[in-house]
């Protein structure tokens, strides 16, 4: 069995994960701000890798508390006030808690890539922009 062929059959349950591998997957573009791929899937948590594409207007989810590991890229991000904008890089930690609105207003180098760790599980939906006009679940993110 290959390298590629056990992350996936670790998939969802545990297993080892060779992020660079994964982070190195995601393809130039996409239709949709993120793309991510699930590393586990369990009600109570899911992990996850994703690519933001362009910036990310203020949202939150209603679900989850959301942990986000940076892997690469730079950028800036804010939680609860847009005045209190400040830049992320590699190895920095974001915690944005269930129903806090938050945004990545800026992308300063590309790729940006996060480990995200959701308590419970994200649900692909669960996703509530301030200004609706400005995304929706099914524009906001896709699974690759």
């Amino acid at each position: 069995m290959t390298d590629e062929e056990h992350l996936m059959t670790m998939n969802r349950t545990g297993g080892r994960f060779d992020l660079n591998r994964i982070a190195a997957a995601f393809p130039q573009t996409a239709d949709t701000m993120l793309l991510d791929t699930y590393l586990t899937d369990r009600p109570e948590a899911s992990i996850r890798v994703f690519r933001i594409y362009r910036d990310v207007p203020p949202h939150y989810h209603t679900q989850c508390d959301e942990v986000l590991h940076v892997l690469s890229g730079e950028g800036t991000f804010w939680i609860d006030d847009p005045a209190e904008e400040a830049p992320f890089v590699p190895g920095h930690l974001l915690v944005f808690p269930r129903r806090a609105v938050h945004a990545v207003p800026r992308i300063l180098r590309d790729p940006v890539i996060f480990l995200a760790i959701d308590t419970p599980r994200r649900a692909p939906d669960d996703v509530v922009f301030v200004d609706p006009a400005e995304g929706t679940p099914s524009g906001f993110i896709k699974s690759i």
